[in-house]
């Protein structure tokens, strides 16, 4: 059974940092992409980056270039979500993902807020 499980959310100022990390379970988490989404109020999901089974490969949204970094840890099972030069516009709730066998999987997501 798929398990996906954020943490490190939380309420910071602008220009301040956080670390969002996801650890999984229930299956071969080295040999899958992940991903981060963000959802804040009234609006779509959005993706905001991913990264392949080894690590090598990043993407990220335009708008994150340059203050956040994915990378992952495949000992641990675990995906991160550096986020540096926190601005409002970055409140969200923050999703991991996988897609395995054409079938999405989310965690129940991690609170970030952007305030002064």
């Amino acid at each position: 059974q798929v398990q996906l499980v954020e943490s490190g959310g939380g309420l910071v100022q602008p220009g301040g940092s956080l670390r969002l990390s996801c650890t999984a379970s229930g299956f071969t988490f080295s040999t899958y992409t992940m991903n981060w989404y963000r959802q804040a109020p009234g609006t779509e999901r959005e993706f905001v980056a991913n990264i392949g089974s080894y690590g090598d490969r990043t993407n990220y949204i335009d708008s994150v270039k340059g203050r956040f970094t994915i990378s992952r840890d495949n000992a641990k099972n675990t995906v991160y979500l550096q986020m540096n030069s926190l601005k409002p516009e970055d409140t969200a709730k923050y999703y991991c993902n996988l897609i395995r066998w054409e079938r999405s999987y989310w965690g129940q997501g991690t609170q970030v807020t952007v305030s002064s």
